[in-house]
Order: C-alpha cells, then sequence, then structure tokens
C-alpha cells in the first residue's frame, strides 16, 4: 500500500525529469547564485548561548492543507531574521506544499541568513538547482533515499560547496547512514508515512550521535514547552514551520518562542525528559 511519502517522491521524480528537459544543469551553472559563497548552516546552528531556530517558510503541506494564504516568502524571513532566526528553511515542492524555487530566489536576495532548500532530493540535479537559486544547504531524507543514493548526494553536495541536513523519523534509519560524513542531522517527529507526531523520536535519535553532530529537533514545535522538552533530550536547534506560518505576524511568534523558551530553560521545565539536562 503506497503512503503519503510515496506519492511525494514518485511526483518529484516526473517533476524532476520536467523541469531537466527544459533547462538542462549547465544553463543552472549560469545563474550569478551559483557561484556566490554559501553560508555554513553547521556554524550557524551551534550556539553557545542557546538553541538555535530554523524558521521555515511554506504555504501548505499535506497534513495541515493551506497553512497561509497570503504568503510572502521574502518578507516573511526579513521578519524571521528581525527575530533572531539563525537560518530559514523554505519550502520549494509544488505540488503538495505549494512551494517553488522563486520562492527560495526570493528569501535569498532578502536575507543574508543560511537558506535551506527543503524538499524531496532524489537527484543530484536538484542540488544543481538549489545552488542555482541561492541555497546555502539542503534537506536530504533518509527515508526517501537508499544508502548508495544518500552517500553520492551527500559527496555530490559536498563538492558543490552546499551544506546538508540529514533527516531521519527513527534511530533505526541510522544504521544506513555513514555519520562520518554528517554535520547536520535533524530528527523529524511527524512520520511521513503516517504525518503523526512524536516528540519523543528526537531523543531516542540523538542518544545515538556523536556530540560533533549538530542534533536538530524538526516538527510538532508548537510551544515553549515542547522546546525545552526537546532541548533536554539534546537538540541544539529547533526547525519550526507550521506554528509559525499560523500565527498573525510570524516574526513576532518566532520571537515569543524563543522568549518563553528561554524562560522554560531557566525554569527547568521540560528537563525531566529520561533524566537529562539540556546539552551544553
Amino acid at each position: 500500500m503506497s503512503t503519503i511519502l510515496d506519492q511525494i517522491l514518485a511526483d518529484t521524480r516526473a517533476l524532476v525529469a520536467e523541469r531537466r528537459a527544459v533547462t538542462p544543469a549547465a544553463a543552472l551553472t549560469k545563474r550569478p547564485a551559483f557561484h556566490a559563497p554559501t553560508l555554513s548552516l553547521a556554524r550557524a546552528l551551534r550556539r553557545p548561548d542557546g538553541p538555535a531556530y530554523v524558521a521555515e517558510c511554506k504555504r501548505a503541506s499535506p497534513s495541515e492543507g493551506v497553512i497561509r494564504p497570503e504568503y510572502d516568502p521574502a518578507a516573511t524571513a526579513r521578519a524571521y531574521k528581525q527575530a533572531a532566526a539563525a537560518a530559514i528553511s523554505v519550502l520549494t515542492e509544488p505540488t503538495h506544499f505549494q512551494g517553488s524555487l522563486e520562492h527560495l530566489a526570493a528569501v535569498r536576495h532578502a536575507v543574508d541568513l543560511p537558506v535551506l532548500r527543503k524538499d524531496f532530493v532524489v537527484d543530484d540535479y536538484q542540488l544543481v538547482e538549489a545552488r542555482a537559486y541561492g541555497a546555502d544547504a539542503v534537506l536530504l531524507i533518509a527515508a526517501a533515499l537508499d544508502r548508495a543514493l544518500l552517500h553520492d548526494l551527500l559527496d555530490a553536495a559536498r563538492d558543490l560547496g552546499l551544506g546538508v541536513l540529514v533527516e531521519v523519523h527513527d534511530e533505526r534509519e541510522l544504521d544506513a547512514i555513514d555519520l562520518d560524513r554528517v554535520d547536520v542531522l535533524g530528527a523529524n517527529s511527524r512520520d511521513l508515512k503516517t504525518f503523526r507526531v512524536d516528540l519523543d523520536r528526537a531523543g531516542r535519535v540523538f542518544a545515538h550521535l556523536p556530540a560533533r553532530i549538530v542534533r536538530v529537533a524538526e516538527s510538532g514545535i508548537r510551544t515553549a514547552e515542547d522546546a525545552a522538552r526537546l532541548r533536554a533530550s539534546g537538540a541544539d536547534a529547533f526547525l519550526v514551520g507550521t506554528h509559525l506560518m499560523r500565527s498573525a505576524d510570524p516574526g513576532r511568534a518566532l520571537a515569543a518562542l524563543r522568549r518563553e523558551t528561554a524562560v522554560a530553560l531557566a525554569s527547568g521545565t521540560g528537563y525531566a525528559v529520561r533524566g537529562t539536562v539540556p546539552a551544553p
């Protein structure tokens, strides 16, 4: 029985074939952004003064439908920067998330923070696209790739100067990853097959990671208590999307989440998760 993820991946492969036919990779390399220096996502997320925030720009999702009818990714990114986001994630998948590469380019022009292309990358052509439209990093989803392809894409991204956020949904997926190649790893609390959220997933994943890898908690973060709980499980950073994009003012919502999380961490809220304390 096919899942939502299976359908998204099938749609993505078809779209990549269409885009490659229209715009070969060689043409993409002529875009000015392809030759611009990139910013380090890993460095931006490794903060000594507390958890970092990757704030997301997206219009819709399969689980939530249309999240923000009036969607201006550039204005949203500027608001996020003002609210001290460490990096910006931009959904570019068009069919299920109503994203586009033009949204990525708009955000790149709007802010000087690391920009993550969030999509279902299954082909190295998409890495060239990401570079050409201004991304500093890309998302690679372990569940969408076999071991060989994941490692080939990691190497190809590095050759292009792109950072990579490798995403897993279960600690068992780590068996298919050479962690020596990974600088930033995200634990997605949302199961991409059922779209159910389980915040305990992150702690189970992070427990298996070496200290040098930056740990990002993804999905389902709606409150300061959620963030504090994930910080107690070892998260260095949080990727937050729907909660912010549903707010009347996403930048103000990010500032409030950061402030309230700091209060929760200072008071010890969420620390009693598996007897752990926040990562330094």
